[in-house]
């Protein structure tokens, strides 16, 4: 073999190693690509203007402690709900501030994922699912909710979590705010030279879920998200059965649009509006009972105090939904 052939197998072999481990580090730290555990809170003490604020522990089915904020609004009788979730960086503390511009009347449930704030456990998308699932169970036996009329809103990873919870149960409404088709289709723009669809266990694929949500949903995007990019939003909406409008809010990027005013604006408007038409009675899952919802595994704590930080948060996080693998 000459000089020139040696050079190429040498190069050939050097660049396949390379990529075997490139794939295999991909392969194995694909949790911390896909999620980003934010422990510090985004607000101390936290409380809405508009509504009781009280902290909030689950003990979800296996054990793991899950914790949050209900907050009740301080007019009585059955209200409808709302359930939040959050983004790859995000811990929910700021929902329990900003409630009252967000979810004005409305009984609100912001809950950390497992990972997340106080929550115990490690982020995993068949547990995202499986605790959003339960805690929409609890949330529509409360008393003082309108069982009918429990909408749900998810900010980026959150959008996920939320098409999968509305497909196994009846909400009444869904908020997506800078949606994708799946992580899956994200991972392979960010890894085209892999063989991702093999690697990737926390997929959230939107998309094939999407022609059977029989919920409202409503579409918020980014001006400028140079994580999430529209064409991926696009594939989504071109599957959602049932869309009630399609959006983009000014002046705003993947990391600043939920706390903007003309978003909150927007998400109150929304919501208001489907609330105030007639809903049907909801049908719990098949074989399930109200006794078997998560009712007695929650706990509910006291009323928080004063808000400390009544005002915007001076820095957003630093990262948020899939930015590891979108960029």
């Amino acid at each position: 073999m000459d000089t020139s052939k040696k050079m190429a197998a040498g190069i050939t072999g050097f660049a396949s190693f390379l990529w075997l481990t490139l794939t295999a580090a991909v392969a194995a730290n694909q949790r911390r690509l896909v999620f980003n555990p934010c422990i510090t809170p985004e607000v101390e003490s936290p409380r809405s203007t508009g509504h009781r604020t009280r902290p909030v522990v689950l003990r979800a089915k296996d054990g793991t402690r899950l914790c949050g904020w209900l907050l009740t609004p301080l007019v009585p009788g059955p209200r409808p709900a709302v359930m939040y979730f959050g983004g790859r960086s995000e811990e929910v503390s700021w929902v329990a501030r900003d409630a009252g511009k967000l979810f004005p009347g409305m009984t609100v449930l912001a809950m950390n994922y497992r990972g997340y704030g106080l929550s115990h456990g490690v982020p995993a998308e068949i547990h995202m699912i499986d605790d959003g699932c339960t805690l929409f169970d609890w949330l529509a036996e409360l008393g003082q909710v309108d069982a009918a009329r429990i909408a749900l809103v998810g900010r980026s990873l959150g959008s996920g979590v939320a098409v999968q919870v509305a497909k196994e149960r009846p909400v009444h409404s869904v908020v997506l705010i800078t949606p994708y088709d799946s992580i899956l289709a994200i991972a392979k723009r960010r890894f085209r030279v892999m063989p991702i669809e093999y690697m990737l266990r926390h997929r959230f694929e939107s998309i094939k879920y999407a022609p059977s949500l029989k919920a409202p949903t409503y579409i918020l995007r980014a001006f400028d998200d140079d994580v999430v990019p529209h064409s991926h939003t696009d594939q989504l909406v071109q599957k959602l059965a049932t869309l009630v409008a399609d959006e983009t809010v000014p002046g705003s990027d993947h990391m600043n649009i939920p706390y903007l005013e003309a978003t909150q604006a927007l998400i109150a408007s929304f919501l208001t509006r489907q609330f105030a038409k007639p809903a049907a009675t909801p049908q719990l899952p098949a074989g399930q009972s109200p006794t078997e919802t998560a009712a007695a595994q929650v706990e509910v704590g006291k009323e928080v105090g004063p808000q400390i930080d009544d005002k915007a948060p001076s820095a957003v996080p630093a990262a948020d939904t899939m930015s590891a693998i979108a960029k």
